[in-house]
């Protein structure tokens, strides 16, 4: 074929009649070609609808949902497109109350909305605890409005709500605050949920289900439970109910700060039998886990996390920051978890992603 260079310029009509189609700068075409680039230059293809926000990247998939269910990631959407798992739950990093140690026994009845808590039972355990502020984000907020922010190497989820129901003698508004970041090619996102309380208090604590909770029928989609406190542990112990402070449970006050706090399974395929990856909840400043239990109600293992127990005074915030996600290996697990540990939040703009380091800790785990 000959191909000739044009010494001077071409009529545009000659061109369109002879079936050229001109694609002119500012044109809407060029407008329209050009975010298409853009959109699949994205790290994430990000779709968004009255009811969720959902992500899909290279090497996993996840949404968030706006109505119903909500806070964290939702349930079953979490997958890895490395071997095709997804989480086995109902959602990750799931939000709950602002609570403190004693007992609402002398004013229960006062107490509106899901606030009264009661213990001495199989699913809450003996120890004395009582709800300040509610409800319980994930089943009675209804509605959060996500933020979608997108860099130019991550997405992230910016999810805010004030707690509306208080006990006697303490205020409503507390602001619960949820970060979540999805770093591109990585199997796994890193998150974080704080309190700006309107109340003080000697020893406030907020719970949440980290990494969450595990349905089965006795282990069959998971085959092991890691607490990096405590070690591995066969599906089998879980086959039969128990309270949260029978076995399993990890108090800072009675057992110590560890050197990290990794709670994970070891996923399972219920059709074949064959293991899959571990799907780990990891909380990267450990001092910030007051409690952690893991234990076995009808139907599923509850992985419930309590972050403070420590005195706040109103208007301070409290908090921590975690890795969740996909491992092929505990040690895979523990790589990732020093390369970020040390960190108690999480702060995000288009520009870039950090980690605030917790008092004392040097921040260098950034993005973007």
């Amino acid at each position: 074929m000959n191909h000739r260079i044009l010494s001077r310029p071409v009529n545009a009509l000659v061109l369109l009649r002879a079936g050229v189609v001109l694609l002119l700068p500012g044109t809407a075409a060029v407008r329209a070609q050009e975010k298409e680039k853009e959109k699949d230059a994205r790290p994430f293809a990000v779709e968004e609808t009255a009811e969720r926000i959902s992500l899909r990247g290279t090497a996993l998939e996840a949404s968030i949902k706006k109505r119903g269910y909500v806070s964290g990631v939702e349930k079953g959407s979490f997958l890895d497109r490395k071997t095709g798992a997804r989480d086995a739950g109902f959602g990750l990093d799931i939000q709950d109350w602002i609570m403190e140690p004693g007992s609402d026994a002398e004013y229960r009845g006062q107490l509106p909305g899901d606030l009264p808590y009661d213990f001495g039972n199989a699913w809450h355990g003996r120890t004395p605890k009582r709800s300040i502020e509610g409800p319980q984000i994930c089943t009675q907020a209804k509605e959060l409005k996500p933020r979608v922010i997108e860099g130019r190497d991550f997405v992230a989820i910016e999810q805010s709500w004030n707690y509306t129901l208080a006990a006697p003698g303490r205020h409503t508004g507390s602001e619960w605050r949820q970060t979540l970041v999805f770093p591109a090619g990585k199997r796994y996102f890193i998150s974080s949920d704080r309190i700006l309380s309107r109340n003080s208090g000697e020893a406030l604590f907020f719970r949440q289900d980290l990494p969450g909770h595990v349905v089965h029928n006795r282990g069959d989609t998971f085959s092991e439970i890691y607490l990096s406190y405590h070690g591995r542990i066969p599906a089998s112990e879980f086959f039969t109910d128990f309270a949260p402070d029978e076995k399993f449970n990890y108090r800072r006050d009675r057992d110590g700060v560890p050197k990290r706090i990794i709670r994970a399974y070891h996923t399972r395929d219920p059709k074949t039998g064959a293991d899959g990856p571990w799907l780990a909840g990891m909380v990267l400043n450990p001092s910030d886990t007051s409690e952690a239990w893991c234990h076995q109600r009808t139907g599923y293992v509850c992985f419930i996390h309590e972050v403070g127990e420590r005195p706040v005074k109103a208007g301070e915030s409290f908090g921590a920051a975690y890795v969740i996600g996909w491992f092929d290996s505990i040690e895979e697990m523990e790589k990732v978890y020093d390369q970020y540990r040390g960190h108690s939040a999480l702060e995000v703009t288009t520009d870039g992603w950090r980690l605030v380091p917790s008092k004392g800790g040097a921040s260098n785990a950034s993005g973007g």
